[in-house]
């Protein structure tokens, strides 16, 4: 990095979860599954579940309020808010206002990224170029997602992996050689396709046929969404730690997407990582889309799975069709409590 900017990092963390569990056994009660199928298949048992009128922003504040209170900085000392997500509280405006009125975050800029579940790796690299031009001070950083809300509960080819949740970081200066080491973002738009809610844009606006057909529900072709994430995965992580300049050697800990156990293990392997070396929550929250990382790393923190020094590699892929690494080296140690 240029000697004219400044290394960009992590001080503070947090998350938040609904309170509802929602079981495998629970879906076999609703659709035509069962434990054995959804978890030999995804590593799903069980997914939270916001309530009917707990909106992404709600999820996202409160998030958002447990890495402020982290990372010992006020609402009003931020500069910028920036919310990933795929599932806003309406078309406009940005969510991110939402959060910041919430927050009382008076002197923040906001706004909305959208890049499916890589969004929170899209966020956090936009961010990061703030703070490290000096622009910007404190940024907060969100991904949060109410995939409950768009998801076709009679269709079990999706409905039994995806949760509700919200996970933040909030970014600032730190120590040279610390921080955001590398980052890459990527996207193959000729496979929107495979990943989308058809209806409730200007391609196809709501109207009773489009509600009639459940066009405003998650639309997913499983197998090349699956056979897109297997490549990525490991290819995108493995650039960014050479790009860092490391080798593989050198990583602590992997945090990857928690969308499926299979791919999270076929990534490991590729990498030649031993499983604990990697965060793995996927079995307890399934799919959260852009809450899916910082919401893994805001536990390996607070259970004291992240140490000062250790370098952390953040991959993920998503709706668009997108995916993105990032390389940091961890400055903020155990935290503060």
């Amino acid at each position: 990095m240029s000697s004219n900017l400044v290394q960009a990092g992590i001080i503070g963390v947090g998350s938040y979860v609904p309170e509802r569990i929602l079981t495998n056994k629970d879906l076999e009660k609703m659709v035509d599954t069962s434990d054995e199928w959804i978890t030999s298949r995804t590593g799903i048992k069980e997914r939270r579940i916001a309530d009917p009128e707990e909106s992404t922003s709600e999820l996202a504040v409160k998030a958002a309020r447990r890495a402020l209170a982290h990372a010992g900085v006020k609402p009003e000392e931020l500069d910028l808010i920036i919310l990933a997500t795929c599932t806003k509280d309406m078309p406009f405006p940005a969510s991110a206002c939402l959060v910041q009125d919430q927050l009382g975050a008076v002197n923040a800029g906001a706004f909305d990224i959208e890049a499916g579940c890589t969004g929170f790796v899209y966020a956090l690299t936009v961010g990061s170029q703030f703070v490290a031009t000096g622009s910007m001070k404190r940024v907060l950083v969100i991904g949060a997602d109410n995939l409950s809300k768009v998801t076709n509960w009679e269709d079990r080819n999706t409905c039994v992996l995806f949760g509700d949740g919200a996970g933040a970081v909030v970014l600032g200066p730190v120590a040279p050689g610390e921080g955001i080491l590398a980052s890459k973002l990527a996207a193959e738009g000729a496979g929107w396709k495979y990943l989308s809610m058809p209806a409730g844009g200007s391609r196809m606006p709501a109207s009773p046929l489009t509600v009639e057909k459940k066009l405003h529900y998650i639309h997913m072709q499983g197998r090349e969404v699956f056979r897109y994430a297997v490549k990525v995965m490991e290819e995108e992580a493995a650039n960014i730690v050479k790009a860092a300049g490391l080798a593989l050697s050198d990583i602590d800990l992997l945090i990857p997407h928690q969308a499926n156990i299979r791919i999270i293990e076929h990534a490991a392997k590729k990498l030649k990582l031993s499983m604990d070396k990697v965060v793995v929550n996927v079995d307890r929250y399934g799919n959260t889309s852009t809450a899916s990382i910082p919401l893994a790393l805001d536990e390996a923190v607070k259970s004291g799975r992240v140490k000062a020094g250790d370098n952390i590699v953040m991959v993920a892929f998503g709706a668009g069709l997108t995916s993105g690494a990032i390389v940091l080296k961890w400055s903020l140690g155990e935290g503060k409590e």
